[in-house]
Order: structure tokens, then sequence, then C-alpha cells
């Protein structure tokens, strides 16, 4: 077995350059440790600790070290510098009452200046622009003022936004829009719009919003990422490289601290059947040393069945074969061992932030898990009556056949004609002595 005290590996660390004013340079945040610039622009005086705002997404933790904050993401800035770039953030000073004075050329100038003098940043003749919030959150005539300047820098390749008021089709831009798409829309040029049904208001990307929708910031965030890297040249990582090395720490090195060093300041990782696993990096070192990593039996492996690498996720087909001679918390909790050799269907799908895993969201059959332990009956009772209309005798009742099977479902899932199909459909219900 490892060293379960070893000692952790440093996280990759970029101060970040006060510029003039309240504008802010964060250099890239990966093990690279360079990539090309941005400019984000937010609204209002930046969230801080001090003014409520969780740092970096959190609120602190329950008793099994998890976060209670409703998201572990990070603001705007971190993110996108632990995506790989150098992000100069711009807010209006003064907020929305006091803006009106605030020129944006002199600022798109001094963050593009910045971005050019700063070695981490290694593409100089091209850099992006994200704005959040909507227009009614800043001054009145923000909006046209910023079209302007935008316009008239020529290194501002591409846009990303919440709004369509801002009207950045001068050149290629991202606009996703809350709520659900109208049934006739006609974007105009230069613009590729999404609709995010279930968020509430542009700021349902911002962690620190009341209206942070999850499932929408993520599905948000994948697409600006795809955008911005079609236009500014990258950054891009080898995602199959950086989860095969995270699942080497896991399994044959069994390294704790190898296998939070390829991860992002605060990670997590929801095995979804057993709700096990971690939230943030304190929770989730804590649940690799003691309910994981050494937890595995000796012969435990993965067999491949298929991959789809996408801009910044690895999904996994694969198949988890281990010997369950030992207690295995995360896969049967609290279960003493059954000695008996699993095969099981697993599906993974994690997420990879530049070069270093955000999160894991690991899906299994438990059914067979559970048959195959010899823990899940054949037949279990049923409490109802049947189509037909009849109901169990005196002294009788009804039991079916649970439609789960044992490790025929990894046999088919490696080979689709090893089993033959729709066995279950047969409806078999029987009437046993109570």
């Amino acid at each position: 077995m490892a060293n379960q005290e070893e000692t952790p590996v440093p996280l990759p660390s970029a101060p970040i350059i006060q510029l003039a004013g309240s504008a802010t340079l964060q250099p890239p945040l990966t093990r690279r440790g360079y990539g090309p610039g941005l400019v984000v622009i937010t609204p209002g005086d930046p969230p801080s600790p001090s003014k409520g705002a969780p740092k970096d997404g959190q609120e602190g933790s329950n008793e099994s070290g998890d976060s209670k904050a409703k998201t572990l993401d990070p603001m705007p800035q971190k993110k996108w510098a632990e995506e790989g770039y150098a992000v100069v953030q711009l807010t209006p000073e003064g907020g929305k009452q006091e803006d009106e004075g605030w020129d944006v050329t002199a600022a798109f100038n001094q963050a593009i200046e910045a971005l050019e003098k700063l070695e981490t940043c290694n593409v100089k003749e091209r850099f992006g622009l994200i704005v959040y919030g909507e227009p009614a959150e800043y001054s009145t005539g923000f909006a046209s003022k910023l079209k302007a300047a935008y316009e008239a820098e020529s290194r501002l390749v591409a846009s990303v936004s919440f709004s369509t008021p801002w009207d950045l089709s001068s050149r290629p831009e991202l606009v996703h829009l809350a709520g659900p798409a109208p049934t006739s829309s006609t974007p105009r040029a230069n613009t590729r719009q999404h609709y995010h049904a279930s968020a509430q208001s542009a700021s349902f990307v911002l962690p620190s919003s009341p209206d942070f929708h999850y499932g929408s910031a993520s599905v948000s965030h994948t697409r600006s990422l795809s955008f911005l890297r079609a236009h500014l040249g990258g950054p891009i990582f080898d995602l199959e490289a950086i989860w095969d090395e995270h699942t080497a720490f896991e399994f044959a090195a069994r390294s704790v601290a190898q296998t939070m060093g390829t991860m992002v300041d605060e990670p997590y990782v929801n095995h979804v059947p057993t709700l096990t696993g971690g939230m943030g990096r304190e929770a989730l070192t804590k649940f690799y040393r003691e309910r994981f990593i050494f937890s595995n039996p000796a012969d435990a492996g993965l067999e491949l069945v298929s991959r789809t690498v996408g801009v910044d996720r690895v999904v996994d087909e694969f198949i988890c074969v281990l010997t369950h001679d030992q207690v295995v918390d995360w896969l049967l909790p609290g279960i003493p061992p059954t000695h008996k050799h699993l095969r099981i269907p697993f599906t993974s799908v994690v997420n990879i932030r530049g070069d270093r895993l955000y999160h894991e969201h690991i899906h299994w059959d438990q059914g067979t898990a559970l048959a195959q332990a010899g823990l899940l009956p054949s037949y279990l009772p049923f409490p109802y009556a049947l189509p037909d209309g009849r109901t169990a005798g005196p002294g009788k009742r009804f039991e079916y056949r649970v439609p789960v099977a044992g490790n025929e479902t990894a046999a088919k899932l490696a080979d689709a004609g090893a089993h033959p199909s729709n066995g279950m459909f047969e409806y078999e219900v029987r009437e046993v002595d109570m």
C-alpha cells in the first residue's frame, strides 16, 4: 500500500496583478502556465467575501466535509484562468450610478497592453471579449459606448455575452439567452444564439448570483469555450492524456497527492448510484484517502469499451472489474466482503478545465452489482392487482421477477451480440404462499 501521508502536489499559482483603477490581470492557472488572452467585463463592484459573496463559490463545510455552497464554480476571472487564459477583468468604476464617464476605449487599451506585456500570454495579435450581465446593470448609454470601443479595437476578434442588446456583431459573437427559445427567431449576422430554458436572468452563469443555474451555466461555458478556442487558436489540451494520468494515479500508483494534483483548486466527484464522493478539495482528498484509493481490491481494474472526447469532457464506457474481497464503501456501502468476482458496466463523464479535472460524474448499474454480489433476490413482492384484474388468493401474494441481469450486462456491453436482446420483455409474475 502506498504512503497515505503524502506531501500535497503544489497547485498552479499566479498572483493577480492590479492594473490602473479597478482592472486586474490574472495569468493562466494551468500546469502548462501560458495561453491566449481574454478581456472580461463585469457589472458593479466585483464580488468579495467581505460583501457576502462566497470565496470561490464556497460557504463552508458540513459534517462530511462537503461544501454547503450552491456550486464550487469560481467567479469568471478565475474560471477562465483555470481554462488556460490570461484574463483581464474590467469593472466600471463607481458602479452603475457613477460610471457614465468610464472610458471604454482607454480601458481596452490598458487591458490589451497588459496582456501584450505578460510573458505567459502567448498569443499577442488577437484577444477575446466576454461581457457579463445585461445593459440595464450598467449606466445609461454604456452599451453604445462599448459597441463603439469594440468596433474600434481590431485586436478583439470575437465576443461572448448574455443579452442581445449588447450587439457586438461586427465580429463573430456568441450570445447566451435566459429562457426558452421563441417559436421563431432570426439571429443577426455574425451571431450564434443559444437559449437556456431553465435560466431566469442573464446572471445565470455567475455563481454569486441568486439566479445562478448550474446546468445552464455548465452548458453555456462549454459552448463559450468551444467558440473562443476556435477564434483565439486555443488553448488546446490532450484531454485523454489528462484523464489517463488521473486514473493511473488512482489505480496503479495509488497516490492521493498525485491524484489531487491533476485536479483544479476546488474539484468534486459524484458517484451517482451511491451518492458517494466529495465536494471540494478537502472533502475529496479525505474521500480518496479513506474511502477509495486504498479501499479498492488488489485486482480492481477498468476495461475500456468506448471513449468520446469533447471540448472539455471525456465520456467513457467501461467495465469495472474487481473481486469483492474487502469492504468497498463507494460501490457497496457497508457491505462485508462477499468474495464475488464482479464485472459492472460503468459510464464516466469527466469535465476537464484547462489541463486539470474539475469533476467526475460516475454512473453504473447498481442492480447488476447487487445481483452479482448475491445481494439481490430474483423475485420481490408485487403488491398490486395484475393487468387482468386478478388479485392474490387468501394467504397468497404475487411476486415479480426482478428485471436485473448479472454479469451478462457487462458481456453485452463489451459485445452487443454476446446475449440475445429482449429476454426480459416476458411479463413474469408468480403467486406464492405468504
